[in-house]
C-alpha cells in the first residue's frame, strides 16, 4: 500500500506528538493574546484513560468560555490507542476493519461573540493501524474551514489564499483537490446547504510517503493562525445588535446539526469510546432553531445563503473585487 511506514514508537510517534502539543500551545496562547487584558484564559484539563477502558491514552483539553472576543473556544490534543478501528475510520480502508490502532491529533473550534467574526474549525491528525504480523499502515488527515454568519468576500479570499499557500510546496494539485473535498465534506445533505465558505480538507492521506505527508500536515497546522487571526482582528469591533445576534444563534444550529449528524471525527470519537466532553468541545454555548425562517431577499442574512454558502472558486476573486454584504 502506498505510504506504508514501519513506525519507530520511540522516535516517530514522539516526534509527531511533540509537534501537536506545541501547536496546541501556540494556538491557545495566540487566542489569549487576542482576548487581551481583562479577557478570558484557557482552562487546561489534562486527562488519561487507564487500562480497562475502551481506549487507553491521554490528552489535554483546553477550553475558554465567556471571553471578551470568544464566547467559547475549544482546542484539544489527544493521543489514544484502541483494540480495533471504529467503522467511521475503515469505510475507505476495509482491509483494516478490526485492526488495533493508535491516533493522535489536535482539533479546535472557536465560536466568537461578535456575529461578524466567523466560527472556525481546524484539525490535524495521524492514525496508525496494523493487523498482527503486518507492518503498520499510517495515514494523515486534516484541514480547516470557515463558517461566517455575515459574509465578507475579502475574508473568504484571504482564508483560501492562506490555505493554498500552505499546500503549494506539496504539489499544485493539493489545494484544488482539498478545496473540493472540503466543499463536499462540510455539506449538510439534509438541508442542501454548505456549512460555510469552506477551506481545505483531506483524510486517509499517505501518498507522499510518511515524511512528506507529515510535513504537509504540519504546514496546514502552522498556517491556521495566519488564516484566521487577521479576520478576527478586522471584525471583532464591528457594532451589532439583537438582530445580528439572533441570526448568529440560528446559524449556529446548522453547525450543531452537521457535527452530530455527519462529522466523521465526532463519530470516530464516540464509536471508539473517546472522552465525550473533549469530543463535544465543538458545540457552541448558545444556539437557537427557528421553524422555516425566512429573511428578506435584499438582507445581509439572505446574502449569506445566496452568495456565501455556495461552492465558489474564491481565489478567482481579485483583491479589488472583495465586497462586504453587511
Amino acid at each position: 500500500m502506498a505510504g506504508t511506514q514501519t513506525l519507530n514508537p520511540a522516535d516517530t510517534v514522539a516526534r509527531v506528538r511533540g509537534y501537536l502539543v506545541g501547536l496546541q500551545a501556540r494556538i491557545t496562547g495566540a487566542l489569549e493574546t487576542v482576548e487581551g487584558e481583562g479577557g478570558a484564559h484557557f482552562l487546561a484539563d489534562a486527562w488519561s484513560k487507564p487500562p480497562g477502558e475502551a481506549l487507553q491514552g491521554d490528552g489535554i483539553t483546553k477550553i475558554m468560555e465567556g471571553g471578551r472576543v470568544f464566547e467559547r473556544a475549544g482546542c484539544g490534543f489527544s493521543h489514544v490507542r484502541g483494540p480495533q478501528l471504529p467503522p467511521s475510520a475503515t469505510q475507505h480502508r476495509p482491509e483494516l476493519a478490526g485492526a488495533p490502532f493508535e491516533a493522535m491529533g489536535v482539533s479546535l473550534v472557536f465560536h466568537p461573540r461578535n456575529p461578524y467574526v466567523p466560527t472556525v474549525h481546524m484539525n490535524v491528525r495521524m492514525i496508525a493501524a496494523d493487523h498482527p504480523g503486518q507492518a503498520p499502515t499510517c495515514w494523515f488527515g486534516g484541514g480547516m474551514d470557515l463558517t461566517p454568519y455575515y459574509g465578507f468576500e475579502e475574508d473568504a479570499v484571504h482564508f483560501h489564499r492562506t490555505c493554498r499557500d500552505a499546500l503549494v510546496p506539496f504539489g499544485d494539485d493539493k489545494y484544488p483537490r482539498f478545496k473540493q473535498w472540503c466543499d463536499e465534506y462540510f455539506y449538510l445533505k439534509h438541508r442542501s446547504e454548505q456549512r460555510g465558505v469552506g477551506g481545505v480538507f483531506y483524510d486517509d492521506f499517505s501518498e507522499l510517503g510518511f515524511e512528506q505527508s507529515l510535513a504537509m500536515t504540519q504546514s496546514v497546522g502552522d498556517a491556521f493562525l495566519k488564516a484566521y487571526l487577521p479576520i478576527v482582528e478586522k471584525r471583532q469591533g464591528t457594532p451589532y445588535g439583537e438582530r445580528e445576534r439572533d441570526f448568529q444563534l440560528y446559524r449556529r444550529g446548522r453547525y450543531v446539526e452537521f457535527n452530530l449528524v455527519w462529522d466523521r471525527g465526532t463519530h470516530f470519537g464516540l464509536q471508539s469510546g473517546g472522552r465525550t466532553e473533549s469530543i463535544l468541545l465543538s458545540m457552541p454555548p448558545l444556539v437557537a432553531w427557528s421553524y422555516q425562517r425566512s429573511d428578506a431577499a435584499d438582507s445581509a442574512e439572505a446574502a449569506l445563503l445566496q452568495r456565501f454558502l455556495v461552492r465558489r472558486d474564491w481565489l478567482s476573486e481579485g483583491p479589488g473585487a472583495a465586497q462586504s454584504t453587511a
